[in-house]
């Protein structure tokens, strides 16, 4: 499938930039550049401010009926796209095409559940503790026009988290994708705008991202602000959007341990988080990555870790049969090389991987790290990539303090046949997400996202929904 030139979609109208400028696309599997993206200045976010103020004051009044039906209707076209959105998403993202496609499926499923959960927001009525004849109401509102700010590694499902909470509830919203993966978000919004969405309901604008967020975030017209990425850039567009009184919803970082208890079933880990980790190339915010596993069954499980490893088949995404495609970006690789470098002169042991595979496009090793030191970098800092890190404990109380000692606190994962353990890890592991003895299974009805510095607020479930919803009281006395 070709690649395209993806334009800007603004007041249901796709078009590129005034002045011309456009961005680079290349493919991360062969380094080359496969098409263009147009670059949004000042004259283009300010007709997306107008269209989404315009677009909202339509869509809010809608009944919440006629916008389950165009959302129903753009999930429906989704699915029927799915094979080819994959083509493109794969294409310029580099994950195998069955992942591909599945995000494209999956975001067909998350809007579905969205757009009914939009017929349940209710408001309700209270009695009064005085007069009866005071009718006193909880009403609950869309909060108006919001601005999205979502990543590369996941161009559709990052994107459509928050615009089926947004839509759902009667906002408007303009999205700033990321420029290196531009042709599947706009894939997505192309659904939305062929299913009879109302023009200006949705915006779709690339360009320089500290420049859009600089000028979207404090603007007036903004009433909602929703991110996700790094910490330290959410750090920065929370401290924006608290100087202007926006509402906000972050889903930041993690580092997201797996402990593996000493009665764990070997097999099932290795299987369910090893799948996890690899999925695209370990470039997830839920990824596996601190292994924190029992020094009785540590050897055992690092070697079937290993194994699983040795098996998993790298190269394009497109190629059939391919099970791990490259990092997205040079960046990456670069990151991987830091990552190991460190590992290795802090004492761990590279029990498999470790290196770039390949001189053409963002290809690295599945990287497996034994007997790896509290001080390494890859256990403090995010890898973004394919590494696992193996550090062995006696105790649970202390795998759940390592577990518990950085700040982030996304995801975590746990391994164990006992109740009393599963319980125990329930309760003190400090993530937003955890799942014990099962690969991560975000669904569009449970929340996601994460405590401590790993965000707050939450994309998923009901809790989603109230981000974007003002809940006011309203008292009527009859006379």
């Amino acid at each position: 499938m070709t690649y395209p030139n993806t334009q800007l979609f603004i007041d249901g109208e796709w078009q590129d930039a005034a002045d011309g400028r456009t961005l680079a696309v290349f493919n991360p599997a062969t380094g080359k550049e496969i098409g263009r993206v147009a670059h949004a200045g000042t004259a283009e976010l300010d007709r997306a401010l107008a269209a989404a103020k315009k677009g909202f004051e339509k869509w809010r009044d809608m009944p919440a009926i006629e916008r389950n039906k165009i959302m129903r209707k753009a999930a429906g076209l989704m699915r029927e796209r799915a094979g080819d959105i994959a083509q493109l998403l794969t294409q310029e993202q580099g994950k195998p095409l069955a992942e591909a496609k599945g995000e494209a499926m999956a975001a067909a499923d998350i809007i579905e559940w969205f757009a009914d959960e939009g017929l349940r927001v209710y408001g309700r009525i209270v009695p009064s503790r005085g007069n009866l004849a005071a009718r006193q109401m909880v009403l609950k509102d869309p909060v108006g026009p919001v601005a999205a700010f979502t990543p590369w590694n996941f161009p559709i499902n990052q994107v459509v988290r928050k615009l089926a909470a947004a839509l759902a509830t009667g906002c408007s919203m303009i999205v700033k994708a990321a420029e290196e993966t531009p042709a599947a978000p706009a894939a997505l919004i192309r659904a939305f705008a062929d299913a009879g969405l109302p023009a200006g309901v949705l915006g779709l604008v690339y360009g320089t991202p500290s420049e859009i967020s600089n000028y979207l975030i404090p603007h007036p017209i903004i009433r909602k602000i929703t991110f996700t990425g790094s910490t330290v850039v959410g750090k920065q567009l929370a401290a924006l959007a608290g100087k202007h009184m926006k509402r906000v919803t972050m889903e930041l970082g993690g580092h997201a341990p797996v402990i593996v208890a000493e009665d764990a079933d070997i097999a099932l880990a290795v299987k369910t988080a090893g799948g996890a980790k690899f999925r695209n190339a370990g470039q997830v915010c839920i990824s596996p990555t601190r292994f924190l596993v029992h020094e009785s069954i540590k050897n055992d499980f690092a070697a079937a870790m290993v194994k699983h490893a040795q098996g998993l088949k790298i190269g394009d995404g497109l190629a059939e049969g391919t099970q791990m495609g490259p990092l997205a970006n040079p960046r990456r690789v670069t990151a991987m090389a830091e990552f190991t470098e460190d590992a290795v002169k802090r004492g761990a042991t590279v029990a498999h991987g470790g290196a770039r595979v390949g001189d053409a496009g963002n290809f690295w090793q599945p990287t497996i790290f034994t007997d790896v030191p509290l001080e390494a970098k890859v256990f403090n800092d995010e890898p973004f990539g394919p590494m696992a890190a193996i550090r062995g404990f006696n105790t649970l109380d202390e795998a759940i303090a390592e577990a518990n000692r950085l700040p982030y606190g996304l995801a975590g994962y746990a391994y164990t046949r006992s109740l009393k353990n599963a319980d125990l890890l329930a309760r003190r592991v400090e993530v937003g997400m955890l799942w014990i003895n099962m690969p991560a299974m975000p669904s569009a009805e449970m929340p996601f996202g994460g405590v401590k510095d790993s965000g707050y607020g939450s994309e998923g479930g009901p809790e989603a929904m109230e981000a974007y919803l003002n809940t006011r009281a309203v008292t009527v006395m009859n006379v």
